[in-house]
């Protein structure tokens, strides 16, 4: 295993760390809002590893507004009973990236339940595809798969990519923002050929599947390694 790539799995280790410790404090309940959960793992992240520093926009998006992926700024909602909320938070770790994304369901909607666990179940599944054929895959083929897997659950799938590159901070200024660096239907690019500096290239997979009728989403994002 490279350098980096033991970085990138320390820094979401620690990820995975805070996000334990989210459940464990009970910071999602009916009654918060939006931005009182965005705020409260803020000061949780700086309490446990002292960091401030994340490389994207902090998102906590509960009820209709989990149907709107990464580039919308919808207005803050508060949570209710029997909700479903996700979180998408990039922290940055002694200068690596993580990505890591969850999705809660407060009550017992067995609906919001069962998106929950099917967005996790088929990211692993879109997972084992791209390691079952990582030596020639694209990001064009993974989305087009992880497409199929959000009709397979019987969802839509939420969002125009299923994915990034990630790396050391600030990736996005070493790479771009060209579709070639997203699990993107127009990255014909095989996702393991090395970047224009010849260097191994690391990725985010994250699936975002959503019900327009029923006015629900849910999302799962970790590093695809």
């Amino acid at each position: 295993m490279n350098s980096t790539l033991e970085n990138l799995i320390k820094a979401e280790e620690k990820a995975q760390q805070l996000f334990n410790e989210i459940d464990e404090r009970g910071l999602i309940r009916p009654g918060l809002t939006e931005k009182e959960v965005n705020l409260a793992v803020y000061a949780l992240a700086h309490e446990l590893f002292g960091i401030k520093k994340y490389w994207h926009k902090r998102i906590v998006r509960a009820g209709a507004n989990t149907l709107l992926p990464y580039q919308h700024n919808p207005e803050n909602l508060t949570l209710k009973e029997d909700d479903i909320l996700f979180l998408d938070f990039g922290p940055v770790f002694e200068d690596w990236e993580a990505d890591f994304g969850r999705t809660y369901v407060i009550g017992e909607d067995l609906r919001k339940i069962q998106l929950k666990n099917d967005v996790e179940k088929a990211w692993y599944e879109g997972k084992a595809f791209f390691e079952e054929n990582k030596e020639f895959i694209s990001g064009a083929e993974l989305y087009a798969y992880t497409k199929v897997l959000a009709k397979k659950y019987g969802w839509a799938f939420g969002n125009i990519h299923a994915g990034h590159l990630i790396g050391e901070f600030p990736h996005e200024k070493v790479q771009g923002e060209e579709e070639v660096n997203y699990i993107h239907p127009n990255n014909n690019k095989t996702m393991l050929s090395p970047d224009k500096n010849g260097l191994e290239r690391h990725w985010i997979y994250e699936i975002h599947f959503i019900d327009e009728e029923l006015q629900i989403g849910a999302f799962f994002e970790q590093l695809l390694a």
